[in-house]
């Protein structure tokens, strides 16, 4: 897909890009990633006025993203190389850069979000060596829209 093209209608799941690294200019595709799931947590503050008549108001007053990233562990190649070596990574030292491209083109950029390695290697003995992480917002990211 040519990275300025805005597209519309259903999509293939592979569409969707991942880039990561300590920043943006140093960010790099991750390979053989095989799946990934996201998971918004949204903090909702609701009341009940009495001028509502008991129907309940809300607001949004919080948000935080969850990518759980799944795939083979690919030694030599940066961006797997980049995920792998925050296994063991701790405090600010397991931050990183992520950006998520939709197949619209829309980007999302999580600066200084943190990457939990949840399997590095791991698996029957026949099995190929997975690298399983999450990635964790860390404040608001940037969200580019496609051109």
């Amino acid at each position: 897909m040519d990275g300025n093209t805005t597209r519309t209608g259903v999509f293939p799941v592979y569409e969707n890009q991942f880039k990561v690294g300590a920043d943006k200019e140093s960010a790099t595709s991750i390979a053989d990633m095989e799946t990934f799931s996201v998971t918004f947590d949204n903090g909702v503050e609701e009341w009940k006025p009495f001028d509502h008549e008991g129907w309940t108001r809300r607001v949004m007053t919080a948000k935080s993203i969850s990518i759980s990233i799944n795939g083979k562990r690919n030694i030599g190649d940066a961006g797997n190389d980049y995920v792998a070596g925050k296994a063991f990574a701790n405090g600010r030292d397991a931050e990183g850069y992520l950006e998520w491209r939709f197949p619209d083109g829309t980007t999302v950029a999580f600066e200084d979000c943190v990457i939990n390695v949840t399997n590095i290697g791991a698996g029957d003995s026949t099995n190929v060596g997975p690298l399983e992480f999450e990635v964790l917002s860390n404040g608001k990211p940037k969200v580019i829209p496609a051109v």
